[in-house]
């Protein structure tokens, strides 16, 4: 760790830097984000150190997010003096690369304002920071004074009183409109053929590589579908080089014949989604798209063809974000699966679905439940384990934060596939939309691993109901 010193002494440069006020929450949210704002200086109000002592010793999840950002910060200010503190103190040397923090971090003692230094007289923490932000706006001045928090109302409220720039922290959002998310696929208009102007094909076995010029595809990746919609190829991106691709034809019949547990596929998206699903070298397979567009059920069928057919795993782990579990029903009688099923219904309703058509169906669950190891787990209970030769469905993914899905990756052992879904328009989460959610974060930044596939369904195949609601509602 960097020796601590007082930041420089104001100058020209100085003034052109941003001042950063940060919400706790966007320090729950991301526990180092006072690092993230390169060459400007971060404060961080006493309230909000106040607010983290509080969530540091509670039982909710992240407790564990208040504690490291504490650590972070207390190892950067361990040797200033009270003076440095308050005046701040560099973070030079914290991190490498171009986004390395050059700034200060102070410490600002909003606890002893005078109200007259204040607009909002009353207690509660959200309008203690926003007065400090008001105050340090009028002291620096006209150095922008930028106050940083997750919190819509809270922005609201900031806004209103006079503060001049606010924002959500943006730095973990990859993209700029959920529009430019990656989708997975690339179709093209009228016949594929029509476009390659020169290729090589190689065949081997049963599978033929087409070699072609790399133009004919915006911005490839790894695992990028290509499809037309004159449905009649359809392809996957299997290398990049510098001026081609190397493009595996999976072709379109073939693509939309293919069978999991007895369903097959109701349109090319699910019919992508089962190719990259049982495919045993893909370890991530992000599905994101409507509710009712077959995301769960896909998921499961995969999993149990290739659990129960094929023998490639020993067991299902199906989990998701269950924040309220361990405040309040996680003190009721009952194991950990029965605590989950509640939350686990759209698993159980999936498992139903592909066994209504036996003659006994509650027979039948209970059969596969055992056969195929299916376990129920909590998200929360998930850190310091090694999930080995699993697959694990990760359902409603969207409610999650990067850090957290780090958390859910980094458990994934060898032989473990981890399938992640998730409606990034069915955010439940307090601080988080479709630009922040973790799912959106992961698309993004494994799409150019090999190891990793995306696929956006669109069209809802639950009902005509369901599909009509989720047109006009």
């Amino acid at each position: 760790m960097p020796e601590s010193h007082i930041a420089d002494t104001p100058s020209q440069s100085q003034a052109e830097k941003k001042l950063y006020v940060l919400d706790t929450n966007i320090l729950l949210h991301e526990p180092l984000a006072f690092t993230s704002f390169k060459e400007n200086d971060v404060v961080v109000p006493m309230t909000v150190l106040e607010e983290l002592d509080y969530i540091k010793d509670s039982k909710k999840d992240v407790a564990r997010d208040a504690r490291v950002s504490i650590r972070a910060m207390e190892d950067l200010l361990r040797d200033a003096s009270p003076e440095q503190m308050l005046e701040g103190v560099s973070m030079l040397g914290l991190g490498a690369g171009e986004a390395a923090p050059t700034g200060s971090l102070s410490i600002f003692a909003d606890l002893s304002m005078n109200e007259t230094q204040q607009v909002f007289t009353s207690n509660e923490n959200d309008n203690r920071i926003i007065n400090a932000a008001l105050h340090l706006q009028n002291e620096h001045a006209p150095r922008e004074v930028v106050l940083v928090t997750k919190d819509i109302n809270m922005r609201l409220k900031a806004k209103g009183a006079g503060m001049s720039k606010v924002q959500d922290y943006r730095t973990d959002q990859l993209i700029t409109d959920i529009k430019y998310l990656t989708k997975g696929y690339h179709e093209f208009e009228g016949e594929f053929w029509s476009r390659v102007k020169s290729v090589e094909s190689v065949t081997e076995g049963r599978d033929t590589l087409h070699k072609v010029d790399k133009s004919i595809v915006p911005e490839p990746y790894i695992n990028e579908f290509l499809v037309d919609d004159s449905h009649t190829f359809a392809g996957i991106i299997e290398a990049i080089d510098e001026d081609t691709l190397d493009v595996l034809d999976l072709g379109y019949e073939r693509l939309m014949s293919r069978r999991a547990w007895g369903i097959t596929p109701k349109n090319i998206g699910q019919a992508m989604a089962m190719y990259t699903l049982l495919d045993p070298h893909i370890d991530l397979v992000v599905l994101t798209g409507p509710a009712g567009s077959g995301k769960t059920l896909l998921a499961l069928a995969a999993a149990l063809e290739m659990v129960v057919e094929k023998n490639m795993y020993d067991k299902i782990i199906v989990t998701r974000s269950t924040p309220e579990i361990a405040e309040s029903i996680g003190f009721l009688p009952g194991t950990e699966e029965e605590k989950m099923a509640p939350w686990l219904a759209a698993i159980t309703d999936s498992l139903e679905a592909l066994h209504k058509n036996d003659e006994n169906t509650k027979g039948s669950l209970s059969y596969i439940m055992e056969k195929a190891n299916i376990q129920f787990k909590s998200v929360n209970f998930m850190r310091g384990r090694s999930l080995q030769n699993a697959i694990v469905i990760l359902d409603e993914s969207q409610n999650l934060t990067a850090s957290q899905l780090k958390t859910i990756i980094t458990r994934c052992g060898e032989g473990t596939k981890l399938i992640c879904a998730g409606n990034l328009s069915q955010i439940d989460s307090n601080y988080l939309n479709a630009l922040s959610s973790g799912l959106t974060y992961i698309v993004e930044k494994f799409k150019n691993f090999s190891g990793s596939a995306t696929i956006s369904l669109d069209g809802v195949v639950r009902s005509r109901l369901a599909e009509f609601a989720e047109k006009e509602l």
